[in-house]
């Protein structure tokens, strides 16, 4: 259970899934639900997406799950779900009305609800006034209790601490985080991943929602997860938020900060050569391998860590095409590279323990 000392009921392994997801499935907004499609260990029974409605989620996304695409909530109600998942992450956190409309429906026919959006919706008197005994809604961005500033403690723990950095946001950190950490733990090691995301959270990982909590206190706080984990540990994978190359990230820094990483792991997404919604190019890799390996090592308040291997995320492109970019990126760099989630994490794995 995520300590994040808030008072929820965490899914049941009974609870059954509908996601909100609408304009996600083919549009980047919709990566938290298309995570949840992939690593849930909840059914996921009906996915509302009013702009793919009758298509199929295997074609669209890749997941190899015959889940049914609806217009509405209305729709997905004949599916039987227990829980409304808000799959969506649009600019700014705040859903459209006509699609808030949807979740306070949801709440009215009785479904629980997880939201990982800034908008704080048990305190909207409507939902509010809707809740029954044995239903919930979480909302996760809320910042922990008893937060203190950074202080570089994690760097003395034993274990490895790998992070995920990237060179745009949503290229693919959290589930690159998730596979190396299930590689590592098919391998026997004590591995435990670091969640810092909402989607991390409604997957049922330890961690933080960084980007809730106040500046001063977000390297604290992923080093008190840390702090927490490390000496039962093998690894730590932390996942990674943001880049430094994307004006409106701030969460890339709290973190080298926070965690002290042993490693590092590039993630980045095969042909993107610009950052997202920008005319700012995206550095060729090797540079972007020397930025945050110059960072990490910063004047001696950080542990050096080098770039142990470039996790591509090649969606889109067949398997030919897929594996030539990898090993386009593995000679631009000099450094093992794969797409973690489709071909394994073993080359990576290999460069990190040897």
């Amino acid at each position: 259970m995520p300590n994040l000392d808030l008072d929820f009921l965490m899914l049941d392994p009974s609870d059954r899934l509908a996601i909100l997801m609408h304009e996600g499935l083919k549009g980047p907004k919709g990566k938290t639900g298309i995570s949840l499609l992939r690593y849930s260990q909840n059914p996921i029974v009906a996915v509302i997406d009013e702009s793919a409605v009758g298509e199929s989620v295997s074609e669209l996304t890749g997941i190899d799950k015959a889940v049914p695409v609806v217009a509405s909530l209305q729709a997905a109600l004949a599916t039987e779900p227990t829980v409304l998942a808000i799959g969506l992450a649009p600019s700014g956190g705040q859903l459209p009305e006509p699609w808030y409309a949807e979740v306070k429906q949801a709440v009215k026919a009785g479904l629980s609800v997880m939201n990982g959006l800034h908008t704080r919706m048990n305190l909207d008197p409507e939902i509010a006034a809707n809740i029954r005994p044995g239903q919930w809604v979480w909302d996760m961005r809320q910042e922990p209790k008893g937060l203190s500033v950074g202080s570089g403690r994690a760097m003395g723990l034993k274990c490895d601490r790998v992070l995920t950095v990237g060179t745009d946001m949503a290229v693919g950190k959290m589930s690159a985080s998730i596979e190396l950490n299930r590689a590592s733990q098919a391998k026997g090691l004590r591995s435990k991943l670091i969640a810092t995301g909402q989607t991390g959270l409604m997957l049922g990982e330890d961690g933080v929602p960084l980007d809730a909590i106040r500046v001063d206190y977000a390297s604290g706080a992923v080093e008190e997860c840390l702090m927490r984990f490390g000496d039962n540990h093998d690894v730590l994978f932390v996942e990674g938020q943001g880049s430094f190359f994307n004006p409106a990230s701030t969460a890339t820094l709290p973190l080298l900060r926070g965690s002290q990483p042993t490693h590092l792991v590039l993630v980045h997404k095969a042909k993107l050569t610009h950052i997202m919604n920008s005319d700012f190019e995206i550095p060729p890799l090797p540079q972007v391998v020397k930025l945050y390996e110059a960072i990490a090592s910063a004047a001696g308040t950080f542990t050096p860590a080098k770039v142990a291997g470039i996790a591509l995320n090649t969606f889109g492109l067949d398997e030919k095409e897929a594996r030539s970019a990898i090993a386009a990126a593995s000679h631009e760099t000099g450094l093992p590279c794969t797409d973690v989630v489709r071909f394994g994490a073993e080359p990576l794995l290999t460069n990190i323990f040897g």
